[in-house]
């Protein structure tokens, strides 16, 4: 996989909108875009930088596709993503309510 694939795979595991991820990265919206485009560019090294430091990933993995985060999320479940995605949205004491009740629930598996 290359850059776009590996960015795309770390953006939607983290949960955040391009948008968001542009700020938190300090660059600009539109270079996400083209970043994640089908014959998009590869960004700078500073920039690569930022945009793996908010993704909590590296910039080798961005790159390469090697040595992700602790935690493989290549395996995923892509609809465990989405849940992921929606709690992340929730106030603080509705997450705790859907974790409480989801360990509820594992227990009872």
């Amino acid at each position: 996989m290359g850059f776009r694939e590996n960015l795309r795979e770390a953006l939607d595991y983290s949960g955040l909108e391009q948008k968001e991820l542009a700020y938190k990265a300090n660059v600009r919206l539109r270079s996400i875009e083209n970043y994640l485009r089908e014959n998009g560019s590869v960004p700078i090294a500073d920039k690569a930088v930022q945009i793996a430091q908010v993704l909590g990933v590296t910039v080798e993995y961005l790159v390469t596709g090697k040595n992700p985060p602790k935690e493989d999320f290549t395996i995923i479940d892509p609809e465990i993503r989405k849940l992921v995605k929606v709690i992340k949205k929730l106030p603080k004491n509705k997450k705790q309510v859907v974790i409480k009740n989801a360990l509820h629930l594992a227990e009872t598996l």
